[in-house]
C-alpha cells in the first residue's frame, strides 16, 4: 500500500451560511479532480488494486506537471 504525506483540511460550513459561499481552497481541490478527469484512464475507476489506482494518479499528475512546465510562458510572467 501506498503512503502519501498529505495534510487534510476539512473546512465546515457554519451554521449561519445560506445560499452558495465559496469555501477556501476548494476551487484548487475541484480544478485538481477535473484535470485529473482529463486522463481517460481516470474517467472510471477500473482498478481494483489500490496502489494500482495510486500509480494512475501520479502518472497522471506528472504528466499534467510536465506539460504544464514545459509550456512556453508569456511576456511578463514570472
Amino acid at each position: 500500500m501506498g503512503k502519501l504525506a498529505l495534510t487534510l483540511e476539512i473546512v465546515k460550513c457554519t451554521d449561519d451560511m445560506t445560499g452558495f459561499v465559496v469555501l477556501p481552497r476548494r476551487r484548487v481541490a475541484e480544478h485538481t479532480f477535473a484535470w485529473l478527469m482529463n486522463s481517460r484512464r481516470l474517467a472510471r475507476d477500473y482498478e481494483t488494486v489500490l496502489a494500482s489506482s495510486e500509480a494512475v494518479i501520479r502518472w497522471s499528475m506528472v504528466t499534467w506537471m510536465s506539460r504544464r512546465l514545459a509550456r512556453p510562458r508569456a511576456a511578463g510572467r514570472h
